[in-house]
């Protein structure tokens, strides 16, 4: 598998500064000849207050508005198209990134919740094969600022304060790490976005040597990890991955997580007819996940138009009743704007 580790989108004429932390914008501004404090109110602008406007940042003096105006793009990306279901509860938009590109965000909201899923790649190179998005392959990792970006124009458009971020878009987060972190380190940030970093969930189909670099570097934020076998037959047919990193390496990477204070680990389970969805693979699945932190939600497949299908409702209850002996919660995960594709796995955009 090969592993792209940094943006590889055009090269700008002009420096971005969404995307940026606050150190990172303390120092720009000491080499414009500007006092550091004005970095700090520029991220406040940027991320506190969603202004990329210079113009609007009046305590700023007049003539750094002018070099921002000039010099700096503060705009990492924008929105193409929006799609939105029937109940007006979720919205998916095509977004149009700085550095090259498409990817697709959605917004859900469920009473006082507003959930926003985003996107940390053009593509994915991980090759899960109930996923729309690996179709694209792998076409360049997203900045920080164009996933904060996502952040910021979904919040704007729905005029709707976003209370969950998860990293569960187009893309994997891990193979992405470093934009990923920064993108979660301002979302959380007190002069930011100011959420809570249990109100943050970081995805991922498994990239064992990464979550134990989450783990070592002792993040704050939630991890789930896309299970979806109970057998490494079964998972290494539909998750290339896991020749690579198996489920008792992976397992061994979820319990090191685990094991830390207050930490609850999430396995998502897509279930396919026929391939996941045995009382028999409940049973192994009670047994792999004893004694380990975590819940387990159970996604009845979202259709893509490819071989697998969703089993029919007996099925998925026979699974669920036979998954819910074990020691963990188990919630089933009906995908919001699944009809839209905008479900978990639907996402995909085509290249400009």
């Amino acid at each position: 598998m090969t592993v792209v580790t940094e943006p590889t989108g055009p090269t700008a004429t002009r420096i971005q500064l969404k995307g940026l932390n606050m150190a990172e914008l303390e120092s720009w501004s000491l080499k414009q000849g500007e006092p550091a404090y004005r970095g700090r109110q520029i991220f406040e602008w940027l991320y506190g207050q969603g202004v990329s406007d210079p113009a609007k940042m009046d305590n700023l003096p007049r003539a750094l508005r002018k070099r921002l105006a000039g010099e700096a793009d503060l705009t990492a990306a924008s929105i193409l198209t929006r799609t939105v279901s029937p109940s007006g509860a979720t919205v998916k938009y095509l977004l149009e990134l700085a550095g090259g590109g498409r990817v697709e965000t959605v917004s859900m909201v469920q009473g006082r919740r507003h959930t926003l899923c985003v996107s940390s790649q053009v593509g994915c190179n991980v090759g899960c094969d109930f996923c729309a998005t690996a179709r694209m392959g792998l076409l360049r990792n997203l900045t920080a600022g164009e996933i904060v970006d996502q952040y910021l124009l979904a919040q704007a458009d729905r005029r709707l304060a976003v209370t969950n971020v998860v990293f569960m878009g187009m893309g994997e987060p891990l193979l992405n790490y470093r934009q990923v972190l920064q993108a979660a380190d301002i979302f959380h940030h007190p002069k930011a976005m100011q959420l809570g970093a249990g109100r943050i969930t970081i995805s991922t189909a498994g990239v064992v040597p990464k979550i134990e670099q989450f783990v070592a570097e002792e993040r704050p934020y939630r991890l789930a990890i896309s299970l979806n076998a109970s057998t490494d037959a079964s998972r290494e047919q539909i998750m290339p991955i896991n020749a690579t990193w198996p489920l008792a390496a992976l397992l061994k990477a979820a319990r090191a997580y685990a094991n830390r204070p207050r930490r609850t680990i999430t396995f998502e389970y897509v279930l396919l007819a026929g391939l996941n969805d045995t009382p028999d693979d409940a049973a192994r699945l009670v047994a792999m996940l004893k004694g380990l932190a975590c819940k387990v939600n159970v996604i009845p497949y979202n259709d893509i138009g490819g071989i697998y299908r969703r089993p029919k409702r007996p099925a998925i209850d026979r699974f669920v009743a036979a998954l819910r002996k074990g020691d963990f919660p188990v919630l089933v995960r009906w995908s919001h704007g699944s009809d839209m594709a905008a479900g978990c796995g639907q996402l995909v955009a085509e290249a400009a």
